[in-house]
């Protein structure tokens, strides 16, 4: 399934209503796993750019609201793959990036200080924090690398397990599944996989 989008027009979908969706197929998952005969300990996140946000929130907080559907399943995942993935996004200050970020939050960091924090995966990396792969194109111009290279930085400081590559001549959407997938493949198998 796909998240809600905000529509920059209306409003409508604001932050945090992509986590929410994110969150809420985390635990549709475990809720269902016997059904689905899938280990509901073993459910990690993939994501690119937007997606690799959120698959990093996944692994960086559980449940935002104890009153969602489901709450009673954990929606925090077992590893992420994170490619080229928005971690902070106070850090924008150019359009259309920045442009994109106030109409997902509904204002400036200066607006709305506390939903920037709330949408930054880097603000919630803390010691419970899933295992990472973190994969980034040194040229790409939509997500900075020093976005990565932070969350890089914060898991290591934090004690969680994290793989870095960044690939130098890659821009924002040169991580072609033939350049990454290998290694996003031997991630998942290590950590999903029963017996690692």
């Amino acid at each position: 399934p796909d998240y809600r989008l905000v529509d920059p027009e209306t409003g409508r979908h604001r932050w945090p209503a992509q986590l929410d969706d994110a969150q809420l197929a985390v635990r549709w998952v475990r809720a269902n796993a016997e059904r689905l005969n899938v280990d509901s300990g073993r459910v990690g996140a993939y994501g690119w750019s937007a997606g690799g946000q959120l698959a990093a929130l996944l692994g960086t907080r559980d449940t935002r609201d104890p009153a969602a559907p489901l709450a009673g399943h954990p929606s925090r995942v077992a590893c992420v793959v994170n490619l080229a993935g928005d971690v902070d996004l106070a850090s924008y200050a150019d359009p259309p990036a920045f442009d994109e970020v106030v109409a997902l939050l509904g204002g400036t960091p200066a607006e709305v200080p506390e939903r920037y924090r709330d949408a930054s995966p880097l603000s919630w990396v803390d010691g419970r924090t899933a295992p990472f792969l973190v994969i980034h194109g040194a040229q790409d111009d939509v997500v900075p690398v020093g976005q990565s290279r932070q969350l890089v930085a914060a898991l290591r400081a934090a004690g969680v397990e994290v793989r870095y590559r960044e690939l130098p001549d890659a821009g924002h959407n040169g991580l072609s599944w033939s350049r990454v997938g290998p290694e996003v493949l031997a991630f998942l198998a290590r950590h999903l996989h029963p017996g690692g």
